[in-house]
């Protein structure tokens, strides 16, 4: 087919060609009607071998139903020289001359308009589909020519939030979610449609959030229906206490997922998504992870495998009523992950070691063994199956306990960027006896992220104050709190204590 299009197309389009087509979508191809469907199934077998199946193809130029895997429609064009076909699964049009499916643009709106008739009749509603500018969006284009650029000085994404009462909780994270690379590219490309009402559907109003953050409006915005739908839907946040940012970030993502879903649970190809969860909804695609849990027999070295999905790993730290086994290589300055080792300091890559070394489960959590039988001591060791987009760690800072309620206020030293690759199920093998080893392969580009937020938590249990600091462009950061936004410097965002750190992909960020 040349680059002009298909030139057997005009040899189609004479007299009533529009609406014999529109006939064969509304009949034989969409079928919107429980009526056009029983008139499909009965009618449409393939005239030659009677088959139903075999990628059937109606003719645009006299009443044929042909397969096209058998060739049976091929035959036909070629003895009546009836150069057009239609498939009756997807509404593609074929040319037997081009040898390849074309597209034209009056018969694509048309195909367009009645697939959406046939969805309305059928009660699923309006699916998505590609945005297209409608005549009064060109007309405002072509009379406002100038493109705003996006400059490494650019503040566009950068807005403050109003406390409405002790709810600095939710404003660092909705400052995080917003700054997310990936959740912005869907957002802003209108990917959402609502199955729901629009006044309780969160997933609308983060993508009206999105779009107030990204309008270029300087003046705070007040996220007075986020916080009502946050307390509709997550009934333990409601109320004017101050809460958790974590629990809320979980709490968020929970019914994110669940106002994302209509059928999610496959992708567009009819195969269940590749994540834990088996949700294809932009949160499961973003921010779920599997963590592998292997159990191992101290008497026979038998291994009990589990995959468990999570949004977010919780580390404990120092100081903590935990036992915590000090890591580091050492207080002689070296740098690991990108960590800086200063004398004593606990790093991110020393908590994640921990999270992740074998752990002697002790003769009171014996487990039964399925290849002894019987009640067994055992081992058991996380590592991670599958990374996330954005993998999110929660530094448990709040210890509750029978006789104690405090902040940890230990510091954490945390990279700019993090590898990985030591924590992965494949790179078990180079943890021995419960001490890191260095892996001598090349680490993996796909297994590196990019810290792009920051939430802090100043004060006491009783008495405290959220904060964030969050990444506008590669090297630029600024920290958010509430209303305010201030310019911040790489030292500020490294030398902060850290409750909750983002970090996105590397080689999937749009920056």
């Amino acid at each position: 087919m040349s680059p002009a299009g298909c030139s057997h197309v005009n040899a189609y389009k004479v007299d009533n060609w529009r609406q014999n087509l529109r006939v064969i979508y509304q009949c034989f191809v969409w079928s919107g009607s429980a009526e056009t469907r029983r008139r499909k199934a009965k009618s449409c077998i393939c005239h030659m071998c009677g088959a139903h199946l075999n990628r059937l193809h109606s003719c645009l130029s006299c009443v044929f139903f042909g397969c096209f895997t058998k060739k049976h429609i091929h035959e036909h064009a070629k003895n009546k020289r009836h150069n057009l076909a239609i498939d009756l699964l997807y509404g593609g049009i074929y040319c037997f001359v081009c040898q390849d499916y074309i597209y034209d643009k009056e018969m694509e709106q048309i195909a367009k308009e009645e697939q959406r008739k046939a969805w309305k009749l059928q009660g699923v509603g309006e699916k998505y589909s590609t945005w297209e500018p409608t005549k009064r969006e060109l007309e405002l284009l072509r009379h406002n020519p100038k493109r705003r650029k996006i400059t490494t000085n650019c503040t566009i994404g950068l807005r403050g939030l109003i406390n409405l009462g002790n709810t600095c909780f939710m404003n660092c994270i909705v400052q995080a979610l917003t700054h997310t690379p990936l959740l912005r590219d869907f957002f802003l490309s209108d990917r959402h449609k609502c199955e729901m009402q629009s006044n309780s559907c969160l997933v609308c109003e983060m993508s009206q959030l999105f779009q107030e953050f990204y309008s270029g409006h300087r003046w705070p915005h007040i996220p007075f229906r986020l916080l009502h739908l946050v307390w509709t839907h997550a009934r333990h946040l409601a109320g004017y206490e101050q809460q958790d940012a974590h629990e809320f970030l979980i709490a968020a993502l929970d019914v994110l997922h669940r106002h994302c879903k209509g059928d999610t649970t496959r992708d567009d190809n009819g195969k269940k998504a590749n994540n834990p969860n088996h949700c294809s909804c932009i949160i499961d695609q973003i921010f779920t992870g599997g963590l592998q849990s292997d159990v191992t027999c101290q008497v026979c070295h038998g291994v009990s495998t589990t995959i468990d999905p999570f949004w977010d790993i919780s580390l404990d730290l120092p100081g903590s009523s935990t036992p915590f086994w000090p890591l580091s290589p050492g207080g002689d300055g070296s740098t690991v992950n990108g960590e800086s080792h200063l004398s004593g300091a606990t790093t991110l890559t020393d908590c994640l070691r921990r999270f992740t070394r074998p752990e002697h489960l002790g003769s009171s959590a014996k487990i039964k063994c399925g290849g002894c039988h019987s009640y067994q001591e055992s081992t058991k060791q996380l590592t991670m199956k599958k990374l996330p987009i954005v993998a999110c760690f929660h530094l448990k800072r709040f210890e509750h306990s029978a006789k104690l309620r405090r902040k940890i206020t230990t510091y954490v030293s945390f990279p700019l960027e993090l590898d990985m690759t030591p924590f992965i199920a494949s790179s078990k093998e180079s943890r021995m006896n419960g001490q890191y080893q260095q892996t001598v392969e090349v680490l993996n580009n796909d297994n590196k992220y990019s810290l792009f937020a920051v939430v802090n938590h100043q004060g006491t249990l009783e008495s405290g104050h959220y904060t964030s600091f969050i990444r506008q462009h590669k090297d630029q950061w600024f920290k958010c709190d509430d209303a305010i936004i201030t310019k911040a410097s790489i030292k500020d965002v490294l030398d902060s204590e850290g409750y909750l750190l983002f970090y996105h992909k590397q080689f999937l960020e749009y920056e």
